[in-house]
């Protein structure tokens, strides 16, 4: 039994009028307690290191974990990892392309996480299975992310037919992680009926998801003060339909003549998609006002360039072009990994800040090797 002693505030001459007694305990071993550290009878567990079958046959049973693990396993710089990913990728590649991949882009403001997690409910109503890659914006010193979809998309999030992968953007042009049209490919693999890539939000450089969609739609809101712009090319002349967001309350109206405005700006601006005439739609996220009329739109323009054709045409034309990026891609960082042009690299950028040779000269002793 354990010896009880008075606390070290007890006088010593209290006695009795001072009931309170300290008992010594025992060492803990509880983790973060003193003494746990050297126990030898802990366990240690460690993940077990899944093989390229593993890989696959989890995300051909739809197993989330694995399904994540690997999209994880393709995003990895390493090159241990790119050599399995690319084996993952070939093995399921036979499984692949029977989703329909939906690009969603718009301005910084215009709702599309609330978008995506009202259409996303829609869909599950149907018992549908969707996938949402949502490409957060990086920083450019950290290249990290925010990685909020998860947060705003809360509902969509809970159901068991959706799975959501936020990836930071990495700072490329559109948004897009160099990584995404892989992570296409797995989540297809997996038995996703529908597949939403939303992307940064940036205005008219937001082009790079139109390469590896079948259906873009572009997200804009009434009073933002680009409506008269609808008839310049950029963005805009991507887009399979246009949809004025945030289509209630006193803003109704506002949105309805936006969406006339953009609607007679079409006119001017040859369709993206050979067969099909780009749409303008208004809706309200919150309120879920004009969210099935957008879905029966995209279901009709599946309908109509799968039979004509320029649905599998795209998807072809897509993979060629998916080629050419890699290609320059890999080329591009061949020629910056060159021990010759790191060593030549340093010198060249001072004599251009400096002024002694024009940028112009640098490159082309750089593409020549010469000093």
């Amino acid at each position: 039994m354990s010896k009880k002693s008075k606390p070290e505030w007890v006088p010593k001459d209290g006695g009795k009028a001072y009931t309170t007694t300290v008992v010594k305990g025992k060492e803990s071993q509880h983790d973060g307690m003193p003494g746990n550290n050297n126990l030898k009878h802990r366990k240690t567990t460690s993940r077990r290191k899944l093989t390229i079958e593993d890989y696959v046959n989890g995300v051909l049973k739809h197993d989330r974990t694995i399904l994540a693990q690997t999209i994880t396993l393709i995003e990895s710089n390493s090159e241990k990892h790119f050599e399995m990913g690319q084996e993952v990728l070939r093995q399921l590649l036979p499984h692949t392309g029977k989703s329909l991949r939906i690009g969603i882009t718009g301005v910084p403001g215009a709702g599309k996480s609330s978008f995506i997690e009202a259409l996303g409910c829609q869909l599950m109503k149907e018992d549908l299975h969707l996938a949402v890659l949502a490409v957060d914006p990086s920083s450019s010193l950290s290249k990290g992310s925010v990685l909020g979809d998860k947060t705003r998309m809360e509902m969509l999030s809970r159901h068991q037919n959706c799975f959501i992968r936020p990836s930071p953007s990495g700072g490329k042009l559109g948004g897009v992680t160099r990584k995404t049209r892989e992570t296409t490919l797995i989540c297809e693999a997996a038995g996703f009926d529908v597949i939403f890539i939303e992307t940064v939000g940036v205005g008219q450089n937001e082009i790079t998801v139109r390469s590896m969609v079948d259906f873009f739609l572009l997200l804009k809101i009434a009073g933002a003060g680009d409506e008269l712009q609808g008839i310049k090319k950029g963005v805009i002349e991507l887009a399979d339909a246009i949809l004025i967001n945030k289509a209630d309350g006193d803003n109704l109206k506002r949105a309805e003549i936006a969406r006339r405005d953009f609607a007679n700006a079409m006119h001017y601006l040859k369709s993206p998609t050979q067969g099909w005439t780009p749409e303008t739609l208004t809706c309200s996220a919150l309120t879920g006002d004009g969210i099935y009329p957008v879905w029966e739109m995209i279901k009709r323009f599946e309908g109509e360039v799968r039979k004509s054709g320029v649905f599998e045409q795209r998807r072809n034309q897509q993979n060629l072009g998916w080629v050419h990026d890699l290609v320059s891609e890999r080329l591009l960082n061949k020629f910056y990994t060159d021990p010759k042009i790191k060593a030549m690299l340093p010198q060249l950028e001072k004599d251009v800040i400096n002024g002694k040779i024009p940028p112009t000269q640098a490159a082309w002793k750089l593409l020549n090797h010469e000093l």
